[in-house]
């Protein structure tokens, strides 16, 4: 018996028939996962199951999880997607949540994290009131490296539009001490996410938005591995960054 997945849907409320519909498959197949601990479902049925019941894969499928770990020197990589949209939005979620010490989000727009993730503000504001660091590192809007990539992309919702759409949440969250964000263009086409000891990477293709690009879970296993080299980087943009607060031709963020 598949305790875990019976107890998530239990905590969410859905049948084996919701369930089933939520992932495109009949209930028959879900009541096998649930008899059947070893049975693994098909890895986009996974991660609909984890989106449907706001949990992560290791805890519903840990043995799948577990196959995706080596013991080499990329050991740190704990999955991979071949599009961060295949990625489901639980997982953010559950790296949000458990983070207590550090959330960095060095997207270049960072649009997608308001449109993705319910009351993300609001969870910002408890982790910040509770003494974790909460930083944005944004591209410039007016740098003519955002206008080189707006043209290269060629969509409508432009890098500077989804700029500002996250300019005008972090403005909202202007009264909270220990939320920052800083200016830069270097990370133009490498999007990080860090959670305490756990990040997200997305190396942004030619042509190609965020939500088409590949995305890896890393956790941090060793000093100086890829954790740390994907650290050490972000961390010299933020330095570079310019206050998103500065008053000037951006006016007041």
């Amino acid at each position: 018996m598949n305790h875990a997945l019976r107890r998530a849907m239990a905590h969410a409320k859905m049948t084996e028939i919701t369930l089933a519909e939520a992932c495109g498959v009949d209930a028959k197949t879900v009541g096998r996962w649930i008899t059947e601990p070893n049975r693994i479902p098909h890895a986009r049925h996974r991660w609909a199951a984890c989106e449907a019941l706001g949990e992560e894969e290791a805890a519903l499928w840990p043995n799948a999880a577990r196959s995706a770990l080596t013991t080499g020197p990329d050991r740190e990589i704990v999955q991979v997607f071949p599009y961060r949209s295949a990625a489901p939005a639980s997982l953010w979620k559950s790296l949000v949540t458990k983070a207590q010490r550090e959330l960095l989000f060095a997207g270049y727009t960072n649009y997608f994290l308001w449109l993705e993730q319910a009351n993300l503000a609001s969870a910002l504001r408890r982790k910040a009131q509770s003494g974790c660091s909460v930083r944005f590192l944004i591209g410039d809007p007016s740098s003519p490296v955002t206008a080189a990539r707006e043209a290269e992309e060629g969509v409508p919702l432009t890098l500077s539009t989804r700029i500002a759409v996250t300019l005008s949440e972090l403005e909202k969250l202007r009264d909270v001490s220990g939320i920052e964000g800083r200016f830069e263009t270097g990370h133009v086409n490498l999007s990080v996410f860090r959670f305490d000891d756990e990040m997200i990477v997305t190396p942004i293709l030619a042509r190609r938005v965020g939500h088409d690009s590949p995305m890896m879970h890393l956790r941090r296993r060793q000093t100086d591995g890829m954790f740390d080299r994907f650290a050490a980087h972000v961390e010299e943009l933020w330095s570079r960054g310019r206050d998103i607060r500065e008053t000037g031709r951006h006016g007041q963020a």
